[in-house]
């Protein structure tokens, strides 16, 4: 079986993950300059880096989707620049899943694969995609639905060591993104982890800096630019997160299901 994610942050890595892990043959796709913040868990860094290993998983960057076979011969993931997944139709995969977690539709269509699977809010089972795996913290995530929507985008980072939208660090300006500190820095509250154009980026609680943008990104004033982990553990930053873990589960039970039913 041959699965394509359209995404390789760190929810579609963890995806790839459980994927990966179960025998089927997985392609990325992302952006030629990826602009995830948990970057040490995150596949798209292969097409920055050439190659990125997350736990035990190795992608690799390739140019071409003839190049895919060649990856999966030397046991790593492909991960293509191919933010329209122009790809597609070379690999003519058996299933494909929307990881981008854009919180809305930005194409993907019903029609692109034996089975479509969209990941979070912007998609409707039965309408654009077959599933929709939910990605809300709760007692709903990583469920399939098979019909209808997720729980709608509320803005509201998800519950972490009793704190939500304080463990996220906002650009403070439109500008060019400078890294100040390394992901797996221990910060206090006050501390600056980024600037742009001088303005400092200051982390407003106490924890580890599990995730930031690379230096040089650009970024508009408000985007999501770093990442405070209030529990701690610095292993944490290395490690695929439970969320990511519990989608991707969602997206293999759907994958395999909807593959089933299908024969």
């Amino acid at each position: 079986m041959k699965v394509l994610i359209k995404g390789a942050g760190d929810i579609a890595t963890g995806i790839a993950l459980r994927l990966w892990r179960s025998h089927i043959r997985v392609v990325m796709t992302d952006l030629p300059q990826p602009t995830a913040i948990r970057r040490m868990v995150c596949f798209s860094q292969a097409i920055v880096l050439g190659r990125a290993t997350v736990e035990d998983v190795t992608a690799v960057h390739i140019h071409t989707p003839e190049e895919a076979r060649s990856a999966w011969e030397k046991d790593c993931i492909p991960v293509l620049a191919d933010p329209e997944c122009l790809c597609r139709e070379q690999l003519r995969p058996d299933a494909l899943v929307d990881a981008i977690l854009a919180k809305r539709n930005l194409g993907t269509r019903i029609t692109d694969a034996p089975v479509v699977i969209g990941v979070g809010p912007g998609f409707c089972a039965g309408k654009d995609c077959h599933a929709v795996v939910e990605t809300m913290r709760g007692h709903t995530l990583g469920r399939v639905i098979l019909e209808g929507e997720p729980i709608p985008n509320t803005n509201i980072p998800g519950l972490i060591g009793g704190f939500a939208g304080e463990r996220v660090l906002r650009a403070p300006a439109d500008g060019v993104f400078r890294q100040m500190l390394s992901i797996g820095t221990v910060v206090e509250a006050g501390d600056i982890a980024g600037t742009v154009n001088g303005e400092p980026m200051r982390c407003t609680i106490g924890g580890v800096l599990r995730g930031i943008l690379a230096d040089g990104t650009p970024v508009r004033k408000g985007m999501k630019s770093g990442d405070v982990d209030p529990r701690y553990q610095v292993e944490y930053c290395y490690q695929a997160s439970d969320k990511a873990l519990a989608v991707g589960g969602g997206v293999l039970e759907a994958v395999l299901a909807l593959s089933g039913a299908l024969q």
